[in-house]
């Protein structure tokens, strides 16, 4: 493209700009462009709004910040478009299907979600549906831009140095744990009570008397998926219980399953839609009740497990492949690992209550007294060992105790330093312009000096 071609095609945008800004004064503002695609006041006043409810004292400055990150996300957008890049119908929706569970723990069932929005759950989808496009395409962009940056130990460690020591950020007392988690045997009697309990609702569904909807808000034992009527969303075989997918992608689209055994109880199963190796699923999950006699016996199990566990007779690794039932922490080998940084050593603050307090008087090497809990997620009544492995005190950051967070640290901004160098190279690709109202933020000025040089 020569260059009067360029400018006449840059005038042609700027008009376009100009434009749509003055026919939608009255109702928004347009407050930047990249390519085909604006950026509304409304959208970063909203993103604002919503950091500012978790930090009130957040300053009006940044917005600046905001902008620029989205500035970023469109010219990644762009960029994806450019290397056919593409986000699946199956990942938006999965993603849907995530936000709204997020709001169904926030306000408790749909109909609560539905009143404060002002908006159905199908609404509330619609309108979600083109951002989380475009955030999966940006993610997707973004990690294909920066798949090979790696770090190494020589690099952790000039990244350290060059930190002014009096500026080595203090960390609390933090602990290395894990656990072995009992699940009790329930007894036949209960199972098969459950089991009928499911036959009964299969035949209601069978006959058409009820929908799957219906009866899945008012029997069903999933705390995540009762107020969606049953709905699991688009999932694939991995990621369900193998006797669970077993059985479910045996299904023919709308066919509903006999009695279906798994590691979280009974299930009824409805195949809603296939879609190759995925397929969007229903269920009702009947857990047979755990009885004070059954905890019982588990205690006095777990109680046998932790006495080999002190004499020597049995390893914690050993206890754990052979006792321990937590998906959760199945692959780090019964070890809690800190959710923020996803190390193994954990501010003592970050752990569930029961654990903080049980480890409260341990030393490191002990194993607590077995103790009955409830898992948050299902409700499940458990029985569990807590092992504490490790305990830190307070201390500066340094390179023995913290070499993880250091390294993630570093690496951080080895990611970062890599994408803003790769920017520079693709700003001028794009036509870019950002309103007036944003001349006062020096982290913006880079974006409209490079529309300027074009």
């Amino acid at each position: 493209m020569n260059k009067i071609k360029v400018l006449f095609f840059l005038l042609c945008l700027s008009a376009k700009f100009q434009t749509v800004r003055a026919q939608s004064e009255s109702l928004d503002k347009i407050v930047a462009v990249v390519g085909d695609k604006i950026i509304l006041r409304s959208e970063i006043d909203a993103a604002f709004d919503d950091y500012r409810r978790e930090n009130p004292s957040l300053p009006d400055s940044f917005k600046c910040q905001l902008l620029e990150q989205t500035l970023l996300q469109k010219v990644l957008i762009e960029q994806a478009a450019l290397d056919s890049v593409v986000v699946s119908d199956e990942e938006i929706e999965g993603a849907l299907e995530n936000r709204i569970r997020y709001f169904l723990s926030m306000y408790g069932t749909e109909e609560k979600l539905e009143e404060m929005a002002g908006k159905t759950v199908y609404q509330l989808k619609d309108d979600y549906r083109p951002m989380f496009r475009d955030k999966l395409l940006a993610d997707r962009m973004q990690n294909q831009v920066m798949a090979n940056v790696k770090i190494t130990p020589q690099e952790v460690i000039a990244f350290y140095n060059k930190i002014p020591k009096d500026s080595l950020p203090l960390y609390p007392s933090m602990v290395e744990v894990g656990h072995i988690v009992f699940k009790p045997d329930v007894n036949k009697e209960v199972e098969d009570y459950a089991i009928e309990e499911l036959k009964k609702l299969r035949k209601e569904l069978v006959s058409g008397s009820t929908s799957f909807e219906q009866l899945a808000g008012r029997y069903s034992e999933d705390p995540g998926s009762k107020d969606l009527g049953g709905d699991l969303g688009v999932m694939g075989r991995d990621e369900l219980d193998p006797e669970f997918a077993a059985a479910a992608f045996k299904l023919q689209n709308g066919e509903i399953s006999d009695v279906v055994k798994s590691s979280f109880g009974f299930h009824i199963i409805q195949m809603v839609n296939r879609q190759g190796e995925k397929a969007k699923l229903r269920h009702i999950l009947k857990k047979p009740y755990i009885t004070s006699d059954v905890i019982k016996v588990t205690l006095e199990k777990a109680d046998s497990v932790r006495a080999s566990l002190i004499s020597g007779k049995i390893k914690f690794s050993e206890a754990i492949s052979k006792y321990h039932h937590d998906d959760a922490t199945k692959y780090t080998g019964g070890m809690f690992s800190d959710p923020q940084t996803g190390g193994s050593l954990i501010p003592i603050e970050n752990l569930e209550p029961s654990v903080a307090l049980m480890i409260n008087d341990m030393k490191p090497g002990e194993f607590s007294k077995p103790f009955e809990y409830t898992d948050e997620k299902t409700g499940d009544r458990l029985v569990r060992i807590v092992y504490l492995k490790k305990r830190t005190e307070p201390h500066k950051a340094n390179l023995n105790e913290d070499y993880s967070k250091i390294q993630q640290a570093a690496f951080s901004e080895k990611q970062t330093n890599y994408l803003m160098k790769w920017l520079e190279g693709r700003i001028p690709s794009f036509y870019i312009k950002v309103g007036d109202e944003y001349n006062d933020c020096s982290m913006i000025s880079k974006w409209n000096n490079n529309a300027v040089r074009k």
